[in-house]
């Protein structure tokens, strides 16, 4: 199980000899995280006509990486923030659940052998959970969070030095 991590809101930013932040705002990172796994389920379609077995293997495998870090990254610390910044329990809940099914998709595939008859339409549908849960957050929290007084730089800050943690635990 991952270790459970406190977000703390840090008054610190992280500032090039400029004097500009070069930290992206939670936003921008998570949309980057969004696109990236767009492309890599779009990859993998391409890799079903193909039939390469090895090379869909590896990329499910990144693919689950991918989404179990991004899914603690925004579980630790963006929804929370999210949550108490616009005040809409209904709508984190959604996202909540729908993180659910998601890691349970994700807990599916890594239990399959890539050889298993049901092993491309799991990913295919993680896919599709995936898309949609990305049109939400992007289309109904995003826009929220935006209007509200977060500080969004500064979450982002925490955002990428997390999932530098993370990404160092994989490794």
């Amino acid at each position: 199980m991952p270790t459970t991590h406190t977000a703390t809101h840090k008054t610190t930013t992280r500032r090039s000899t400029t004097g500009r932040s070069k930290a992206k705002d939670a936003i921008k990172l998570l949309s980057d995280d969004h696109n990236k796994v767009k492309k890599q389920f779009k990859e993998y379609e391409k890799l079903i006509k193909k039939n390469e077995a090895d090379a869909k293997e590896e990329l499910a495998e990144q693919i689950c990486e991918e989404l179990k870090i991004h899914t603690q990254l925004e579980e630790e610390i963006f929804y929370p923030a999210a949550r108490e910044a616009i005040k809409d329990d209904l709508l984190m809940n959604e996202a909540t659940v729908e993180h659910a099914s998601a890691k349970e998709l994700i807990s599916q595939l890594q239990s399959m052998n890539s050889s298993d008859p049901m092993y491309d339409a799991t990913v295919t549908v993680l896919g599709e959970y995936v898309n949609h849960h990305i049109q939400e957050e992007e289309e109904k929290i995003f826009p929220k969070v935006q209007k509200s007084k977060m500080d969004l730089e500064e979450l982002g800050s925490e955002l990428a030095e997390r999932k530098e943690e993370l990404t160092k635990d994989k490794e």
